[in-house]
């Protein structure tokens, strides 16, 4: 049975003859108290949240409702934006929860499973390279640094001044154009050097699609959504270093913002990690 057949085949099992699946939120060495774990809030109509031993590796897990995650249900789920923003919560709550007790690599929102068993032995099958990250990120959290650039409204202003004619008109508004360009290509060399002066003091980093000024509620474009992953013994120095290429950047009506620490959610992926289906029930 091909894999694509048999996922879909197990979807159907899920929907059709399962009351609950499980779904896996992240993968520890150190598990959680217990007390703390139960006391968490995981997926509306789901058990508690508990901890399952994988080998040497421990998992923080929750049973949810087959009928609410099954394939199709899923799908239609995660397109409605309450009920997106309400799983997203509950799966970063779980990560979090997980964290507190030390690395953690989070999975996939929506990491599901037919059972324990198959749950576990998906992770048994990983356990060398989730190991190694999970050293990989012991002491070390993530920054979150973004770096807008100017608007276009001076240059805007500017060449509304002058004789009315068309032919000026299109002279300034030619000359607006360039000057929005080179404005624009003076950022982008500002956020470039943001990125490799920060890239120095972090032991990874990673280049996020810069968000829109709809989701940033901005009105200048956003040049660079960045993430690096930083020793905690380095975070003051780290930390410095972006206030100092804030300050400079902001002669040029450039900000640069940081954010953090965070749980290395850009940093959590091996290549066996990143190949768990997302929204997949597994056989």
């Amino acid at each position: 049975m091909s894999t694509a057949r048999a996922g879909r085949a197990a979807a159907r099992e899920t929907d059709e003859t399962r009351s609950t699946v499980t779904c896996v939120f992240a993968v520890t060495e150190n598990p959680p108290p217990d007390e703390v774990v139960t006391v968490t809030p995981g997926h509306d109509g789901g058990g508690p949240l508990r901890v399952l031993a994988a080998g040497p590796l421990q998992l923080l897990v929750q049973d949810v409702p087959a009928a609410d995650f099954g394939e199709e249900a899923l799908a239609q789920r995660l397109n409605r934006p309450a009920d997106l923003e309400r799983c997203a919560r509950a799966h970063h709550r779980a990560v979090e929860t997980a964290a507190g007790a030390g690395p953690v690599v989070p999975l996939p929102m929506a990491t599901l499973y037919l059972d324990d068993r198959n749950a576990v032995r998906a992770v048994a099958a990983r356990e060398a390279s989730l190991r190694a990250l999970l050293d990989r990120l012991r002491g070390r959290t993530e920054w979150a640094v973004k770096v807008h650039g100017p608007g276009s409204g001076l240059a805007s202003a500017a060449a509304a001044d002058g004789p009315a004619d068309g032919r000026s008109y299109l002279r300034r508004a030619s000359a607006r154009r360039r000057t929005e360009l080179e404005a624009r290509e003076r950022a982008l060399e500002q956020a470039h050097a943001v990125d490799r002066e920060l890239r120095r003091r972090a032991v990874a980093a990673t280049r996020h699609r810069p968000q829109s000024e709809q989701l940033t509620g901005r009105s200048v474009p956003q040049l660079l959504n960045a993430a690096y992953l930083v020793d905690d013994g380095r975070r003051a120095e780290f930390v410095r270093a972006v206030d100092e290429l804030a300050r400079g950047a902001h002669r040029s009506a450039v900000e640069v913002t940081v954010s953090g620490p965070w749980i290395p959610y850009s940093f959590a992926r091996s290549d066996e990690v990143e190949c768990a289906a997302h929204r997949e029930v597994r056989a």
